[in-house]
């Protein structure tokens, strides 16, 4: 993958779901809403300063939000960040930039 470019859509993988379980306060805050479900089901990355992390997480039986997380580098020692969102996606939206 070159830096800077999106990665393919890969299946999210237990590390994916903890990015995912870190930043659900950040985005039930933002959304002021609480979810029942929050479980990631695919994801692009972008290498950048860090990585940003596209996922696309299922938030209740048919809905869907694309998250944007950025992960900083391991020696800066901080946790993931939710940087963008949005809402009221389908389970076959394409991961997108944005």
């Amino acid at each position: 993958m070159m830096p800077g470019g999106l990665s393919e859509t890969k299946p999210a993988t237990p590390e994916v779901q903890h990015i995912v379980n870190q930043v659900k306060p950040q985005f039930e805050s933002r959304e002021n809403k609480t979810y029942n479900i929050f479980k990631a089901i695919a994801y692009k990355t972008q290498v950048v300063a860090g990585i940003n992390y596209f996922i696309k997480v299922q938030v209740s039986d048919a809905d869907y939000a694309h998250l944007r997380v950025f992960q900083s580098l391991p020696q800066e020692d901080q946790g993931p960040s939710l940087v963008s969102f949005q809402t009221g996606k389908t389970r076959d939206d394409p991961l997108t930039y944005f």
